[in-house]
């Protein structure tokens, strides 16, 4: 019998846009697939942070939306088509064009993107199509087309390893981009005399690394680049961005004195009601100084998601057409022929704050929704929330059953995944790459540019969207960026029209010939205005659109944790990305949690104009005084309450409409709890949303951190959780508030609870350890409400280095028993850090804190 062949599969990671070339292997058809990064991959070499090292831990099916749902009730694929079809022709037949709208996402494949943005703009007629893609770069999109005339960013990734100094503004990238900040420090570790400028109002792990830290006020982005852009004039400026002097002379000393700059930015700069403004400011100091387009050099945007570029790219955004062409009327008039278009849009549409912004008035009647969950994750989600409810007809095309978002949709539809996909997306550098299938489609799950085309026939327009498959689509593509192009637009990609789509290496546009990419732009001087040159924009610097008062008196700033990524709904399904912040946090500076009356570890209510949430307190000397942090990620099926952007106001950018995601002002007030709990569960557990709880999962089972304000009658209470059949195995202490509870179903464990009356450091993992057992023997049975287990050793505490599991107090141990000094040292002894790197910074300041501290 002859031997199987492994079977190997280069595709592109899904999370953030550094893009990373990922390889998923498996020895033969019975074995589990594995994931690795590309060392062939000109993004990444082979790296890989630690959500993508953990790709293939989340694959499961569980949770998967599998099959057409209307109503809650399965259907058909062409009785799910034909009414959302039907509806869409409806309303745009009795209420125009504009009575519909699509909000997509920086996730979908440039295909799916193209052939909803083609539907949208050029049959229906209307630009009502949004991204999420507008809350994470369009500013930086609107700043590069005032300066350059056009959508492009100048530089690649090599420039990082070539430049003599960094600058990294607004961009805590070794938790939000860590494949590209490790190059970076490796091209540190390579050139010592190489530097690293950190920018941002929180000392961050990115800052942690930094050779100088300007914790600025928030805000004052644009006063500081306008101040560097009059010393590099030769001008006496005079600015205030709330750090020393000194601190300012030094930065604009080096940026003055060294050629080889580059100036990275991210969520920092772009979510800001003056985005547009920062970004330019930064791009006038490279205009003024010739900085750009030549190697490692030039300002350098790092996109949030994995296909935001695409987005761009295809027209995704509602004030962009299509292929980096605008609503001017000889770019209608193009567009329209290529497509033979019967219904072009001849003005933007709506973008996301404003469609949804529509949707609660009334004006869109059909709105349908991909691959995104914007009840979560756009600002005043509370109002966004209410708004799809209350629409007269919402579509999702999702792989989750149960967001947020879905949970409010008529008609739902199965959509393709990661693993599942076919297609190319492109990351920030302008490099496309392919993401390509390796597992079956699951169910009936449909790829998205299948579900659009077959909606787009259904409503008449079958001839312009005849595809069989996406490569069709990318070859279309393709040729609307060169049609009557003649380089006077930036993003061609003549060199990929026929070619192996199956073939598809990794390239960055513009292709104008076949195989020859562009690493780099601008350094020939010529632009993409009419006159061929770039501007320079005269920026008024303006403050947040809300400043701290009397009622709410702390600044919240929000944002990604290391191993989570946007709503959770992948990475929340593998157990080591949640060990590391198994739970929404509130950051709080020493100083600011004595005013406010708040413990470390302890609960507090973070109010803000409409709702409040609940989160843990962190202690966190790196906060400013005055300014509070908060992740994104949590949302109604991992917590109680802890949808974050519930909290902040949707004031937007006037030239780019990305909403101000980064200044909220809160009220924190402690939350006392009479107690706390962990709940560990083979199965779901609907718990109410009366008292704090926080969902993470683990091997086998999940798990819950609860707390509350009034007490229970606990073997009652668990019983309702978790049912009443099985055996059960309790402890109870009324007097000290104690409560353990077991529950086993045929031997086997299914459930533990534990009760406290006080907020503890309590570790389950010994106890999770017994989910993974067939059964449970009879004199072990007593430990699980023992309170600890045989030995008395409870478990691991907090992870650090999640890629090798190494929790906080082994590193320390380390350090103290062996005289460790350096991460390397600790990297050596217990792998730590030695993977993707993210928690190099952590492990830094791990050693700070345990270095002899000199009187």
């Amino acid at each position: 019998m002859a031997e199987s062949m492994p079977e190997i599969i280069r595709t592109t990671c899904p999370y953030c846009g550094v893009g990373c070339g990922v390889i998923a292997a498996r020895l033969d058809q019975s074995a589990p697939w594995t994931v690795k990064g590309d060392p062939e991959h000109p993004a990444n070499y082979g790296k890989l942070c630690v959500k993508g090292s953990a790709l293939a831990e989340t694959l499961d099916l569980d949770g998967r939306l599998l099959h057409p749902l209307i109503s809650g009730n399965r259907a058909s694929w062409d009785e799910a088509l034909d009414l959302v079809a039907e509806t869409f022709s409806t309303a745009v037949r009795e209420h125009g064009p504009d009575s519909v709208a699509f909000y997509v996402s920086g996730q979908l494949l440039t295909e799916d993107y193209y052939a909803a943005n083609k539907l949208m703009k050029g049959f229906i007629g209307s630009g009502n199509i949004d991204t999420n893609s507008r809350l994470c770069m369009s500013s930086t999109v609107a700043g590069h087309v005032r300066a350059f005339g056009s959508d492009t960013v100048p530089g690649c990734y090599e420039d990082l390893d070539l430049a003599d100094l960094v600058v990294l503004v607004g961009s805590n990238a070794a938790w939000c981009h860590p494949v590209a900040f490790q190059r970076t420090l490796a091209a540190k570790a390579r050139r010592p005399e190489m530097r690293i400028v950190v920018v941002d109002p929180r000392r961050t792990a990115t800052a942690e690394c930094a050779d100088l830290h300007l914790a600025i006020r928030p805000g004052s982005d644009a006063i500081l680049f306008n101040g560097l852009l009059a010393h590099l004039k030769g001008e006496e400026t005079q600015l205030d961005v709330g750090v020393p002097l000194d601190q300012i002379v030094q930065f604009f000393s080096w940026f003055a004195d060294t050629e080889k700059t580059v100036t990275v930015w991210s969520q920092g700069i772009n979510q800001s009601s003056s985005g547009t403004d920062k970004v330019d400011a930064i791009i006038n100091c490279h205009l003024q100084t010739g900085r750009i387009g030549r190697p490692g050099m030039g300002p350098f945007s790092l996109t949030g998601q994995p296909n935001a570029m695409g987005g761009r790219e295809v027209g995704g955004l509602a004030n962009m057409l299509a292929a980096h062409m605008g609503f001017d009327e000889a770019s209608i008039d193009r567009v329209g022929r290529f497509w033979n278009a019967t219904q072009m849009a001849g003005k933007p549409g709506l973008k996301a704050v404003d469609m949804f912004k529509a949707v609660a008035e009334g004006k869109i009647k059909a709105l349908w929704i991909m691959c995104t969950n914007p009840a979560v994750s756009m600002p005043e989600a509370d109002l966004v929330k209410s708004a799809i409810a209350a629409c007269p007809f919402v579509v999702i095309s999702e792989c989750e059953a149960n967001t947020d978002t879905a949970r409010l949709a008529h008609v739902k539809l199965p959509a393709l995944t990661w693993g599942e996909k076919d297609g190319t997306v492109t990351n920030s550098e302008r490099r496309i790459s392919r993401q390509r299938p390796f597992l079956p489609a699951p169910g009936e799950a449909k790829g998205d540019w299948w579900i659009i085309t077959q909606v787009a026939r259904r409503m008449g327009f079958g001839p312009a969207f005849a595809w069989n498959g996406p490569g069709e689509i990318f070859d279309e593509f393709c040729r609307l960026t060169a049609f009557e192009n003649a380089s006077t637009r930036d993003l061609d990609l003549s060199g990929l029209v026929g070619a192996d789509y199956a073939a598809i290496e990794p390239i960055q546009w513009p292709v104008r010939a076949p195989g020859q990419g562009t690493a780099r732009l601008f350094a020939d001087g010529r632009f993409y205005h009419a006159d061929g040159k770039a501007r320079m924009l005269d920026i008024t610097p303006r403050p947040p659109a809300r400043a701290a008062d009397l009622a709410f008196p702390l600044i919240l700033n929000t944002g990604r944790m290391r191993d989570q990524w946007h709503t959770m709904t992948r990475t929340g399904r593998a157990a080591r990305l949640a060990a590391h912040a198994p739970e929404p946090v509130l950051l709080v500076h020493p100083k600011d949690a004595l005013r406010f009356r708040l413990s470390d570890g302890g609960l507090a209510r973070v109010s803000g104009n409409r709702t409040s949430v609940v989160l843990r307190v962190a202690l966190d000397p790196g906060q400013r005084i005055g300014e509070v942090f908060a992740p994104i990620h949590w949302n109604d099926q991992t917590a109680s309450s802890a949808v974050i952007g519930s909290l902040i106001d949707a004031a937007t950018d006037p030239h780019s409409g990305q909403p101000e995601l980064k200044q909220a002002p809160v009220l924190v007030e402690p939350l006392e709890a009479a107690w706390h709990g962990v709940l560990l569960s083979r199965n779901p557990v609907d718990l109410p949303r009366s008292f704090y709880w926080a969902k993470a999962s683990g091997a086998a089972h999940s798990i819950w951190r609860l707390a509350g304000e009034a007490g229970e009658d606990w073997p009652i209470t668990a019983k309702q959780w978790l049912g009443t059949d099985g055996e059960w195995i309790e402890f109870l202490d009324p007097n000290r508030g104690h409560y353990r509870g077991a529950r086993l179903v045929e031997g086997r464990l299914d459930a533990v609870l534990f009760v406290f009356p006080w907020a503890m450091d309590f570790s389950p993992d010994w106890v999770a350890a017994a989910f993974g057992r067939a059964a449970i023997a009879g004199d072990e049975r007593a430990t699980l409400v023992a309170g600890a287990p045989p030995g008395g050793d409870r478990g691991r505490d907090k992870t650090v280095c999640a890629c090798f599991n190494v929790g906080l107090s082994a590193i320390r141990a380390a350090i103290r028993d062996h005289r460790l000094s350096s991460a390397a040292e600790v990297g050596a002894m217990l792998k730590a850090g030695t993977n993707c790197g993210s928690c190099v910074p952590e492990i830094r300041a791990i050693l700070t804190e345990a270095a002899p501290k000199v009187a």
